[in-house]
């Protein structure tokens, strides 16, 4: 592990706690404040999802939450006071579904993201290739399916742009890899080498030849050449994962998927005082490997512990993304009839691991994209449950992009928390072009089932899964209330029936993300006692059109009452 030169400390004591805890309105006065915040439109997202104008902190915890009045009499001259002007004051934010890491790293890499055409994709790995003449592969990501026809860029487009030496990019799903034909050289792979049981090899229809895709698994044959990263570039990634996160007023998060080298750099950074969120990490689990892994995962889980660092969730891929036709479905895809895509587990082992992971006392957090994949996870959630007795798990499935009406209500009869990317939930062209017309208008009705699924009254949680998409809440809390995308404020609303409102999305992203991660007794709204976790808008999110959410801007990040992050004009 590389080590840090200068001496750790902790920087966010939480003493004091027991004691404010036992303060309300009335009987703080003994106490004094060292910030407080007033004149501003404070939403608690208490049980009464309360308003009020100031509140103060004190040691890391909120000392007080109320009016104006209330809060002069906890000003010393020692007190920083921060006259908010009106602007809104709300918990952190919690992503339950985000790659801060890796997605750093990428950042660093060949960085594809956000670029809208071939032209510019083309024009940025040539650039980066030239600027780069020292490295012995081309590596990075983050290009969006659409842009190539059938998903499926070729080794002859990467070949023109990185002719010397082998090149890997993975797009922004993380579900397939563009590789050029050095790189197939050195992975030995030909029109001979055969499918893994969990992925496909996309070949030219005439030829059979690798044409230059490879999805899910069939990534890692390339994969598993590409140079080791460092402690350091760990440590790197995770910082500028974090730096965004906190930018985007994100206090707490649960990483979608950790190996060892990760929780490496997130310990690290927890010894140093370095972590600027509470992470709770959700460990990799093989589907090669069965019950066995999880003695390994429990190890970790007691080795990768700090002050904000628990390492008690285990992550369970169930299947692919329906662009590439590997999400697993209950019906054939419209354009493939015998194909109803690649589950990563058989449901016999998706269901003896997840026994043995709960009664391990694990939390589970699984990726399930089609109906098929998503009713195997909560079938064997109701096995564990029924092998093991109900207890406070709070399992919870990612991504639910198509649910068969008929397990809606599963969600809430299991407990089973269900975490949706709402930021896709508008029709672009992964919906128009590559998702739609493979499942046809009946199923397509139940894309992003958001709504339906909170009328059940099972708890909601929103997570980015950033680097896949935009880390900023207030992007997904808008699509979510809008179906429609960003900039889109008068087209038509996309499946209107799963519109859900402003406050059912704040609590998402704020007390329901806490929940996931057992944190709501200490953050996830703003209460005497609990930590104080607290960021400040530019604008009262409640007092706008639905469709300038995304514009609004965090200026202050706050955790534990330690700002990680100051927008430069806020004063």
């Amino acid at each position: 592990m590389v080590s840090i030169k200068k001496r750790c400390h902790s920087l966010l004591p939480t003493s004091l706690a027991l004691l404010i805890l036992a303060c309300s309105e009335n009987n703080v006065s003994h106490l004094k404040a060292e910030l407080v915040l007033h004149n501003g439109a404070i939403y608690t997202v208490d049980a009464q999802r309360s308003w009020v104008a100031a509140l103060a902190i004190a040691n890391g915890r909120i000392l007080y939450v109320g009016n104006n009045a209330g809060a002069e009499k906890l000003i010393t001259d020692k007190t920083r006071v921060i006259d908010l002007h009106g602007k809104m004051v709300l918990p952190g934010f919690h992503d339950s579904h985000v790659h801060p890491v890796s997605g750093g790293i990428e950042l660093g890499q060949c960085n594809l993201n956000g670029l809208a055409t071939r032209q510019e994709i083309f024009d940025k790995v040539r650039e980066y290739a030239a600027q780069n003449p020292n490295k012995a592969w081309i590596v990075g990501g983050g290009w969006d399916l659409p842009i190539f026809p059938n998903a499926n860029p070729t080794k002859e487009q990467l070949d023109a742009l990185v002719p010397d030496r082998p090149a890997y990019l993975t797009a922004a799903d993380g579900h397939s890899a563009w590789v050029n034909s050095k790189a197939l050289q050195i992975a030995g792979i030909t029109k001979d080498t055969p499918d893994p049981s969990e992925g496909r090899i996309e070949r030219d229809a005439k030829t059979g030849e690798p044409s230059g895709t490879l999805r899910e698994i069939a990534t890692d044959l390339v994969s598993k050449h590409l140079p080791e990263l460092s402690p350091e570039d760990y440590l790197q990634g995770a910082r500028a994962g974090l730096a965004l996160a906190n930018r985007f007023g994100i206090t707490s998060l649960q990483e979608a998927s950790a190996h060892e080298k990760i929780l490496e750099a997130y310990l690290e950074l927890d010894r140093c005082g370095e972590l600027t969120a509470r992470v709770l990490a959700a460990q990799y689990v093989d589907p090669k490997q069965d019950t066995a892994q999880i003695a390994t995962l429990a190890q970790r889980r007691d080795k990768y512990h700090g002050q904000n660092l628990h390492a008690t969730a285990a992550k369970i891929f169930a299947d692919g993304v329906i662009e590439s036709h590997t999400a697993a479905l209950l019906e054939p895809y419209v354009d493939r009839p015998n194909d109803r895509g690649i589950p990563n587990w058989e449901p016999e082992k998706l269901t003896r691991v997840a026994i043995a992971l709960d009664q391990a006392g694990f939390q589970i957090h699984t990726h399930a994209i089609g109906d098929r994949a998503i009713r195997m996870t909560l079938d064997a959630l109701a096995a564990a449950q029924q092998a093991n007795g109900k207890r406070d798990a709070r399992h919870h499935i990612a991504h639910l992009e198509l649910i068969d009406p008929n397990d809606i209500p599963r969600f809430r009869q299991l407990e089973v928390v269900a975490t949706f990317q709402a930021l896709w939930a508008y029709a672009d062209p992964y919906i128009t072009e590559l998702t739609e017309p493979v499942l046809g208008a009946q199923r397509s009705r139940w894309l992003y089932p958001i709504a339906s699924v909170a009328q059940t009254g099972a708890t909601l949680a929103g997570g980015s899964d950033w680097s896949v998409s935009s880390m900023n809440p207030l992007d997904a809390i808008q699509v979510a209330i809008t179906r429609r995308g960003l900039e889109d404020t008068t087209g038509k609303v996309w499946i209107e029936e799963e519109l859900i409102d402003l406050p059912t999305m704040l609590a998402a992203y704020t007390i329901n993300g806490a929940f996931v991660n057992h944190q709501e007794k200490n953050t996830g709204s703003l209460e005497v006692g609990k930590a104080a976790d607290v960021i400040v808008l530019d604008r009262n999110l409640f007092e706008i059109p639905a469709h300038e959410i995304h514009r609004a801007k965090v200026l202050l990040t706050l955790l534990e009452g330690r700002e990680v992050y100051r927008d430069g004009n806020f004063k």
